[in-house]
């Protein structure tokens, strides 16, 4: 539950930010008149994205069990690749974020209504479908997905919140703070999945050492109970974790944290991103 809270959150407001610059700087610059095809961008890639979740789930359930784990184990290693580029491609443009929103506004303006709809799409596409795909490979960690879906709702919703609050300057978030700690959040969590989809190929057999465990405390913490799905759905954490595994999740946050925690690498990002 905590994971998906999490993913949704972050990628939720990330999303919402946008959507929130896009629409202010129309408004602003006194073009209201192309709101709704703004809004039909973001509707289409809000589709899109519960369509890929759909498309995954689906395509899952009708797998044999080997193509289910051959399956569950490349979109694993999908994921982590693009919230890893995700998390350090907003550290590096958040402060710029705004004025390059704002040129693709004017430059779509200038060729008509759907080019407009077209950026907008695309601008809260890249943040939908990255989310519906981190969310569908942090599922299969968790294992328990009537928790992860209220995490997932959770999140979402208090997302949509803050977005509009900040939209309506009711509220002030500082997001350097809220995109470097739940950024983090993110990478742990990425370290998870990276251990899960490396678990898959294990018991496929393309990865040695599914025998060569480096703990099995099943005989004190069941697989299917509650705090060890808790637990691998945030830090990765599995009952009988190989030693590849424990290899590849603590060489990841090495590898990725300590770039993504440097200072004066990536600029800030602003402490209010939407526009009046």
């Amino acid at each position: 539950m905590l994971s998906t809270f999490i993913i949704a959150l972050r990628e939720g407001l990330e999303a919402a930010l946008i959507v929130g610059i896009l629409v202010a700087y129309v408004v602003r610059t006194d073009r209201r008149h192309l709101l709704k095809p703004l809004w039909t961008g973001v509707g289409v890639a809000i589709a899109a994205s519960l369509a890929l979740g759909a498309v995954l789930s689906f395509t899952s359930a009708e797998l044999t069990d080997r193509g289910e784990e051959l399956f569950a184990g490349l979109t694993s290693f999908i994921a982590v690749g693009l919230v890893t580029w995700m998390v350090f491609w907003m550290k590096r443009t958040a402060r710029y974020l705004r004025d390059e929103l704002h040129g693709k506004v004017d430059s779509a303006i200038s060729t008509g209504p759907i080019s407009l709809a077209i950026v907008a799409f695309f601008a809260v596409a890249r943040e939908g479908l990255e989310t519906a795909l981190f969310i569908y490979t942090n599922f299969k960690t968790v294992g328990a997905a009537s928790t992860a879906t209220i995490g997932l709702v959770l999140g979402l919703g208090l997302a949509v919140v803050l977005g509009y609050l900040i939209y309506n300057r009711s509220v002030k978030l500082n997001l350097s703070k809220f995109f470097t700690i739940t950024g983090v959040a993110l990478i742990i969590v990425a370290a998870g999945v990276l251990s899960y989809g490396i678990h898959e190929f294990q018991e496929l057999g393309y990865i040695p050492g599914e025998d060569s465990f480096l703990w099995d405390v099943t005989p004190w913490i069941a697989k299917e109970s509650i705090l060890a799905s808790l637990l691998g759905g945030t830090v990765g954490f599995d009952t009988t974790t190989s030693f590849i595994q424990f290899y590849a999740w603590a060489g990841y946050l090495v590898a990725v944290l300590v770039p993504y925690l440097s200072k004066g690498k990536s600029p800030a990002a602003p402490k209010v991103a939407v526009p009046a």
